[in-house]
């Protein structure tokens, strides 16, 4: 196999879930806290075109690929990528429904992956592989830390807790196929270094805004107790996104694969959410 770090377990695409979103939904499922509720809202409306993306960016280069195992890997990782569009799609448009301007959210998002779809395709690859160890970091500590989907609706906990585990079992997919293509050299590490510090402002240049929108239209935007809370949910305790610094920045060291940030041991609980979905169908 192409692992940097040893032999991982196969991938699976997981079809023909369905998490219900398209049902009688809380308007903040996350306990009733519009903040918390609202940036994961927020995250949600980059999913369908930004995976949309990371499926052209690595199948643009499949057919280079020499490796059998990395090329059935490669099939896997565009199975379950499509897949996490469509249910984020489903979540979008609930969100739509209930006022929250998703739609056009995506449409701005569409117009930055243009710009970025006239870049060297090699470039291309190396924003997905930025945006890909970008979400394997955070699904690791959604995965690590019970507490952060604590009270959280149901469907909605099973949506994130799915797509954290599946972003978790393909994290070094795209990343192998950029040094099998572009290589392990000095410019391949710049190229892929500038992509994840250019990528880390312009995903934190949406996310913020977004969340920020829909918070004024639910008419929160001066409830500083409220921001407050957020603020020590993410910084304190349990503080999410505190915890993902030391793991965001290894990615620029020279020698980084992502299974040296080894969490294979929570893939243990994969197939039994998919399972659970597949009977609710």
């Amino acid at each position: 196999m192409q692992q940097g770090e040893g032999e991982i377990r196969q991938i699976v695409p997981r079809e023909k879930l369905d998490f219900g979103l398209d049902g009688d939904i809380p308007k903040y499922w996350f306990g009733g806290d519009p903040f918390k509720t609202r940036l994961f809202d927020a995250m949600s409306t980059l999913f369908p075109e930004g995976e949309k993306f990371f499926i052209t960016c690595v199948r643009d280069y499949r057919e280079r690929i020499t490796d059998p195992e990395l090329q059935k890997q490669v099939t896997a990782f565009i199975g379950q990528e499509a897949m996490h569009g469509r249910e984020h799609i489903e979540y979008n448009e609930a969100l739509d429904a209930d006022g929250v301007p998703a739609a056009a959210m995506e449409r701005l998002v569409i117009r930055l992956l243009k710009i970025g779809k006239m870049l060297p395709k090699a470039d291309q690859l190396a924003i997905t592989i930025a945006l890909e160890h970008f979400t394997a970091i955070l699904a690791d500590i959604l995965l690590r830390e019970p507490r952060l989907l604590d009270g959280a609706e149901p469907r909605f906990a099973a949506l994130w807790r799915w797509h954290a585990l599946e972003e978790t079992e393909h994290k070094a997919v795209a990343y192998d196929v950029y040094q099998a293509v572009i290589g392990k050299g000095f410019g391949a590490w710049l190229r892929r270094s500038v992509a994840l510090a250019a990528l880390t402002l312009i995903f934190w240049s949406l996310v913020v805004p977004f969340h920020l929108i829909i918070v004024a239209r639910d008419g929160k935007l001066f409830d500083l107790k409220g921001w407050w809370t957020l603020f020590k949910f993410h910084w304190l305790s349990p503080g999410a996104l505190r915890r993902i610094i030391l793991p965001y920045f290894d990615y620029y060291r020279p020698g980084f694969h992502p299974w040296q940030h080894d969490n294979r041991e929570f893939l243990s609980g994969i197939d039994s959410i998919a399972d659970a979905y597949r009977a609710a169908a």
